[in-house]
């Protein structure tokens, strides 16, 4: 069948690229993987592959033409062989309805059936997982419209669509893994005219009725198999994972042929083909065993979940910095009396201008004014510590604890705001991070990070250091504790212990001693943070 090649995103901010050199030529035949074009953008020279074994049928530009992200670049016949398959016995095709083409199909009414290809969603993001699906397969959506929530290693996204029309194919299901630069979902959407009749795509008869009913036992089987034989992420082409939809296979399950495990058609079709085998056997196993297995089966509560986005990238952020910053903790206890006061007095006049006012804009100027005296407290060491890079600007972060796990979003710029613009700011951001929104631009950059475990409970702890910051301070819950006072008077006081982790390569235990009790004075004194001010 012919097909149009999406011109995928190419670079952040790319939108269009100029025709260095075809590789291939019309009629051409080619592979998947294969280069078939050299652009060039105004950041680099980019090598497109090709994403289907097929014949070139049509280059939609000459060299030195400028090509649009997001447009054809160009068409193709593709080799399938399923789709000879139907045709070699129409009278049985005929019997099932066929299926939404996967790319840009023109229809007779005037309308196409287009993939939505998945744009870059973040620097060096390859794929993501679909937390949900907000619209349905058959449903009628607009342009803007929100389509799916996508888990990153960074962030929650939301994907739009880019045109009006019909939900046609969803290519994923929820907690599958999507790939970018493939296809996301397939729209039927109306276009001006009619394609011309040269080009007009007929649409692949499904297989026969037998066929279909071959394909959902052997999808019944495979999904016993699965359970059984859970084989981790699998690498393949978006071709290949279509095919594995279609067999009702799960391409993690399949053992691929190629470099690191890749993942061929001829895998799928082989792991297809010899399935049945297997789980016969383990039927007949289960079956002649059902008295000895009976009591493992009932027992057995325990399930396996993948560890994917922000969870796994807090594995492998926490797991770097323990195994190459070696961390030493400083604890302090705070009495928050009299700047608990002052905030009472405070939060109900600034309620009225819509401004959140906590205790923590002023635990992070406190801790802004107490870096301009001891600086080394908002410096980053180079990779082999041979370096440290002082910064002027106090990007301090807040630990969330986010529905989709630990982010850690910064202000940026905390010197320069008072308490009243950090409390705004910090309102904004941790909103945007409990929902797992937050942009990427606030999760870059951090200097310094403040993780309030005291919201939950709990009075000491060990915070890891957010790499490659040099520091970071866990906050306990306040409590009201006896204190003696000046006269030597029992009185309670409002005291919170805080826990400072920091990187001994860089910071000395006098140093984060005096940088406390520093912080800890503008923090007691609250009259001593305003005189500090500039």
């Amino acid at each position: 069948m012919k097909q149009d090649f999406i011109l995928p995103d190419i670079g952040e901010g790319i939108v269009e690229c100029e025709i260095v050199e075809w590789l291939v030529a019309e009629g051409d035949t080619i592979s998947e993987d294969q280069p078939v074009c050299d652009v060039m953008t105004d950041k680099a020279l980019v090598q497109i592959p090709a994403v289907y074994n097929g014949v070139v049928s049509k280059l939609y530009y000459a060299k030195g033409e400028i090509a649009k992200v997001h447009a054809p670049l160009f068409a193709m016949e593709i080799a399938d062989d399923a789709n000879t398959a139907a045709h070699a016995e129409p009278a049985k095709a005929t019997q099932v309805a066929a299926p939404a083409q996967p790319a840009a199909a023109p229809q007779a009414n005037g309308t196409i059936t287009e993939d939505f290809i998945l744009p870059d969603i973040g620097e060096g993001i390859v794929e993501c997982e679909i937390v949900e699906w907000l619209v349905a397969e058959g449903e009628t959506i607009s342009e803007d419209q929100p389509v799916c929530d996508v888990m990153t290693d960074k962030a929650l996204v939301q994907i739009p669509a880019k045109h009006s029309g019909v939900v046609s194919k969803l290519y994923y299901a929820k907690g599958e893994i999507a790939k970018v630069h493939a296809p996301l979902f397939a729209i039927s959407r109306a276009v001006d005219a009619p394609s011309d009749s040269s080009n007009a795509v007929t649409a692949a008869p499904a297989a026969t009725t037998s066929s279909a009913v071959t394909a959902q036992a052997k999808a019944s089987n495979h999904a016993a198999v699965s359970r059984q034989a859970p084989q981790g992420k699998a690498l393949a082409s978006p071709a290949v994972r279509r095919l594995a939809r279609e067999l009702g296979v799960d391409i993690h399950m399949v053992p691929g042929s190629g470099d690191k495990g890749r993942v061929f058609k001829d895998d799928v079709r082989a792991f297809t083909a010899g399935e049945a085998k297997p789980t016969t056997q383990a039927t007949a196993s289960s079956v002649s065993n059902t008295t000895a297995s009976a009591a493992p089966a009932a027992s057995a509560t325990h399930r396996v979940e993948a560890i994917r986005g922000i969870k796994a990238a807090m594995a492998r952020q926490m797991t770097e910095s323990v195994s190459t910053i070696p961390h030493f903790t400083y604890c302090e206890e705070i009495d928050l009396t009299e700047l608990i006061a002052l905030r009472s007095q405070l939060k109900d006049h600034y309620a009225k201008q819509g401004v959140k006012l906590t205790m923590m804009p002023f635990f992070m100027k406190a801790l802004s004014l107490a870096i301009n005296e001891f600086p080394v407290m908002n410096s980053q060491p180079n990779a082999d510590c041979t370096e440290l890079t002082y910064f002027s600007a106090h990007n301090i972060g807040i630990a969330v604890d986010s529905k989709v796990g630990l982010l850690v979003p910064n202000i940026k710029g905390c010197e320069q705001k008072s308490i009243v613009e950090i409390a705004n700011a910090l309102t904004k951001l941790t909103d945007a991070a409990r929902e797992g929104r937050v942009s990427p631009a606030d999760l870059k950059g951090g200097t310094i990070t403040i993780s309030n475990i005291g919201a939950i409970g709990g009075t000491v702890a060990t915070p890891i250091i957010n790499k490659p910051e040099v520091a970071i301070v866990a906050l306990g819950k306040v409590q009201s504790l006896p204190r003696f006072d000046a006269k030597g008077q029992v009185v309670a006081r409002q005291i919170m212990q805080v826990s400072w982790s920091g990187d001994h390569r860089i910071i000395d235990g006098g140093t984060i001693a005096r940088f406390t009790n520093l912080w800890k004075q503008y923090l007691e004194q609250p009259s001593s943070m305003l005189v500090a001010m500039r």
